[in-house]
């Protein structure tokens, strides 16, 4: 049986296609394709970033609070979200326009259309109301205020330098008639300024904020504190077409000690996620979906669903999160992770590269693998031809020695190319170049037979 498994093996030996050599001619067109898919893949559509910084807000305020939801929410997915402090809306806009930062959160009224454009910004959507609270102090023995006009000579906190709320409350009292420098103005920030009025030194402070915001959740149930009703909020919403009229309903804070007494009209501002138009679409989409994640629930001043929402911002929203507010998210997110949907997202980049390359380059490899495997037959010919060349020019000095010398030369070429393993397929070279080795041998001894000296009389007669 052994004799039987060893012939077999040696015949499949000689069977087999051979991989190997296929896999060295294709080398090189394999390196040319995965070097241009490569080079397509990074500088065509580069991968996403895995850092990215958010500007957030003040200590305390709904925005630094819904900063550490988005940095949790894209943790998730392998994403280092830089959380940045700031002033407010104001700030955020600043550093995002200086390139400090990605994405911002930023109130609605802070720009324009054109000046979003000219400056490279999109919206990501608006993500929830954020109305303006003028909290006051109560004073015994003085009518409450239910008028603007009412905070001449009082001492109010605006917000500090670079927050949406000092841009926002002055506007309101444009349309009062309050002139500036008839309220004495302070700039403090959200924390230091409660402190102030819980002190009594100052009569009352303005937020732009969700009612998340711990500081507003505390002064909504502080006794002697005591929040502005905006009673003409409709007409506010149609002086500044950039806000809303919500109402804070009686009781929403605790029903059980009726807090707040009554209805409060109030006029809002959105808060907007901004973004710098180069930020990666795949980290839009995160955003995005970070956005419906957080902001998508039933509210104090929005119903199940209202937000994240590609209204109430006045800078144009950007492709990917407009897609998303259509559709929903990307197809291949819903079932995979993000990291390995945006692979597969992207690789079309790589299909239209393999396709300009894959069916040129594809005829050549068949020659390329054709040619190698017969070039373990044709260098032996070079071999060959030497032999004939030297025999060809032996002297007649050296004529037998020579032919002795391409023999034994002869015999060692045979030997090697009996050790030359190529596909049956290519057989037939290999045959061929042992006829011609015998061909030039058989030559060679007939040279030989005909340079031997005659033999003389004297000999022949012996």
């Amino acid at each position: 049986m052994k004799p039987i498994r060893h012939h077999m093996s040696k015949i499949l030996k000689f069977t087999q296609f051979s991989v190997r050599d296929l896999f060295v001619a294709a080398a090189p067109t394999i390196a040319l394709i995965a070097g241009v898919c490569l080079l397509a893949y990074w500088l065509v559509d580069p991968a996403p970033p895995r850092t990215v910084r958010l500007a957030t807000g003040q200590e305390n305020s709904a925005y630094a609070e819904f900063g550490k939801k988005y940095a949790a929410a894209l943790a998730k997915h392998g994403v280092k979200v830089t959380l940045v402090p700031s002033a407010g809306s104001g700030e955020n806009l600043k550093r995002l326009k200086a390139g400090e930062v990605d994405i911002a959160f930023v109130q609605s009224g802070s720009t324009n259309e054109e000046a979003a454009e000219r400056e490279g910004l999109t919206s990501l959507g608006s993500l929830f109301v954020e109305p303006l609270w003028l909290f006051l102090r109560e004073t015994k023995g003085k009518p409450p205020i239910t008028q603007l006009t009412q905070l001449r000579g009082l001492k109010i906190n605006f917000g500090a330098k670079g927050a949406g709320s000092s841009r926002l409350f002055r506007q309101v009292l444009e349309l009062n008639g309050v002139e500036k420098g008839e309220v004495e103005h302070f700039s403090l920030a959200n924390t230091p300024a409660t402190v102030e009025l819980l002190e009594g030194r100052i009569d009352g402070l303005v937020f732009t904020s969700a009612p998340e915001a711990p500081l507003i959740q505390m002064l909504l149930q502080t006794p002697g504190i005591k929040l502005f009703n905006f009673n003409q909020a409709e007409a506010y919403a149609r002086k500044l077409p950039f806000l809303t009229h919500v109402v804070l309903p009686q009781g929403i804070v605790d029903l059980g000690r009726d807090i707040p007494a009554e209805d409060y009209k109030l006029i809002a501002p959105t808060a907007t996620l901004v973004a710098r138009d180069d930020l990666h679409p795949a980290l839009v989409d995160l955003f995005v979906q970070a956005a419906a994640n957080i902001h998508s629930g039933a509210g104090w001043f929005s119903q199940q669903g209202q937000f994240p929402s590609a209204k109430y911002t006045e800078i144009p929203v950007d492709a990917e999160a407009a897609k998303y507010y259509k559709s929903g998210p990307p197809l291949l997110q819903r079932y995979m992770t993000f990291w390995l949907a945006n692979f597969f997202d992207r690789m079309w980049v790589v299909v239209v590269a393999l396709g300009a390359l894959i069916l040129p380059l594809s005829k050549v490899v068949p020659p390329l693998y054709v040619w190698r495997i017969r070039s373990r037959v044709y260098r032996w010919y070079g071999q060959l031809r030497a032999v004939e060349q030297a025999v060809e020019e032996a002297s007649d000095d050296t004529r037998m020695q020579v032919y002795e010398a391409q023999l034994v030369r002869l015999n060692e070429i045979e030997d090697l190319v009996n050790q030359v393993s190529i596909p049956l397929s290519f057989a037939d070279g290999l045959y061929g170049l042992r006829s011609h080795i015998q061909f030039v041998r058989k030559r060679i001894q007939f040279l030989m037979g005909e340079s031997a000296p005659a033999p003389d009389d004297e000999a022949v007669a012996v």
